[in-house]
């Protein structure tokens, strides 16, 4: 592979994404329900979302 080749987005990146459903979009308050850090579990993991003193969100697992 040349240097050229290597700086290109791969073929798959550029194919427009037709006929999909917008993502579900969740407001922050309705997830963290008046509490700074909430526990996520998923596929047997557990994740932490906490919001931070600035108003950031950081999910940690």
């Amino acid at each position: 592979m040349n240097p050229q080749e290597l700086s290109q987005p791969s073929p798959a990146l550029l194919k427009p994404v037709s006929n999909t459903v917008p993502p579900l979009r969740l407001a922050s308050q309705d997830i963290l329900q008046g509490h700074q850090e909430i526990e996520i579990e998923h596929q047997g993991m557990v994740y932490r979302l906490r919001c931070t003193a600035m108003g950031k969100l950081i999910l940690t697992k």
